[in-house]
């Protein structure tokens, strides 16, 4: 005889209710000694941030705004990573070089003009994030003189290599409680009190 079960009970649904998204709960603090993984953000608990090539920079700038990043993988319609973009490449000289060898106006330049791109990345893959310990990835982060390392994983699903995680200097700062510096960030600051002197 089959079991019979009870519905559950339906209720409206609340004015202004929202929905769910990918979140991952990083630890607030963190030593250098603690597991790497500790601190990377993983795609796989929170959604990536993403634009397309042919979007305008203040597009992308707001974008990092809104969603509280510094970098967007730029991809194209498939979802495959063409390169990258960070609020450096936005703030800093890249715009203002194009300008001058292009010659087109500020408003006109799109992220595909200053873009980071994918063969001109180098990334860690995640079996090596597992062994490793954040002193490395600081480490890492300041010998490629870099604000964000990408981490590459197999996805078994797609059966191809894919983004799995992104260090932010700026969140490993955040939780070591100091924060790091790489030549990245010391170029981006040049270029901002360049642009302010003139």
């Amino acid at each position: 005889m089959p079991i019979a079960y009870t519905p559950l009970p339906l209720y409206p649904l609340a004015m202004g209710a929202s929905y769910f998204t990918p979140r991952q709960e990083l630890p607030a603090h963190v030593n250098l000694e603690d597991p790497a993984v500790l601190a990377m953000t993983d795609l796989r608990q929170v959604s990536a941030v993403t634009i397309e090539p042919n979007a305008l920079l203040d597009k992308a700038l707001q974008k990092m705004i809104e969603s509280g990043v510094k970098l967007l993988l730029v991809t194209d319609p498939q979802h495959a990573v063409l390169g990258l973009i960070t609020a450096t490449d936005i703030q800093g000289e890249r715009p203002l070089t194009f300008l001058r060898e292009v010659g087109v106006r500020y408003d006109d330049i799109l992220v595909r003009d200053i873009m980071t791109l994918r063969e001109q990345l180098e990334v860690l893959r995640f079996e090596d994030v597992l062994r490793a310990q954040i002193g490395a990835i600081v480490a890492t982060l300041k010998a490629a003189g870099r604000q964000h390392a990408l981490v590459t994983d197999t996805d078994v699903q797609e059966m191809r290599k894919s983004v799995r995680g992104i260090f932010s200097a700026t969140q490993l700062g955040r939780q070591l409680g100091a924060p790091i510096y790489t030549m990245e960030a010391m170029a981006g600051f040049a270029a901002l009190r360049e642009a302010l002197a003139n």
